[in-house]
């Protein structure tokens, strides 16, 4: 039985990695630069990829979102809000998005008429990190309010970043967050990985992770 259900999930990832890798060409081709934002639940990675969409559209960023939660639409709804287009991916129980989910719900969409696609994950640290969804960047996003320890106990999510993002620091002092410690852990983690530290209420931070982006993605273009 052991040795069926290994030989099933290799197979699952095999089919993924095949349709991510398509999907990866297809934003090559367009030009579009794709990011997967990935934490658990309630670290406030809506309120920050609303507040991302919001100034890169209001600098002349052509952006789009896609939005994974088990059930309702309330996130994509949000997102909307910043005057972007954004759709609802409900995964009905299953706990991570799948590049076929990406895929099917890409239709009708001009990718060439975008700069950005940001994909918002399901609030999970553990199975979307195994599930390559064709993007270029992987955002690992941590709260204050979560502990500086969260790299140390899920350090596979945060060992395939490209980029973490500490949200909430307006309340670090109250929650009594530790800053060294959280940075000395990420890079534990995933040695020189760059940490952005953010409030999308106050705004600190965003204004370094905003030009990040538009350095990856003229990089990107050059490249």
């Amino acid at each position: 039985m052991n040795t069926r259900i290994v030989e099933l999930r290799q197979g699952i990832l095999k089919k993924n990695d095949e349709l991510a890798r398509a999907l990866r060409q297809r934003f090559t081709a367009a030009g579009v630069l794709v990011l997967n934002l990935v934490s658990s639940p309630g670290t406030g990675k809506t309120t920050f990829l609303e507040r991302t969409l919001r100034t890169l559209r209001e600098s002349g960023d052509r952006v789009a979102a896609l939005v994974g939660d088990l059930e309702t639409d309330n996130d994509a709804r949000r997102l909307a809000a910043s005057g972007a287009p954004a759709r609802q991916i409900n995964t009905h129980g299953i706990c991570h998005l799948e590049a076929e989910m990406v895929g099917r719900h890409l239709d009708g969409w001009d990718l060439s008429a975008l700069d950005y696609l940001f994909i918002e994950n399901v609030g999970n640290l553990v199975c979307p990190s195994s599930y390559d969804l064709g993007e270029r960047i992987r955002v690992a996003l941590l709260s204050v309010t979560e502990g500086e320890d969260k790299p140390l106990k899920y350090p596979t999510l945060f060992n395939s970043a490209d980029a973490a993002v500490i949200t909430k620091i307006d309340l670090a002092g109250p929650c009594g967050f530790d800053r060294a410690a959280a940075l000395h852990h990420l890079n534990e983690i995933r040695p020189g990985i760059r940490v952005f530290e953010t409030s999308a209420k106050t705004g600190v931070g965003m204004a370094d992770w905003l030009d990040y982006l538009k350095a990856e993605r003229q990089g990107r273009s050059a490249g």
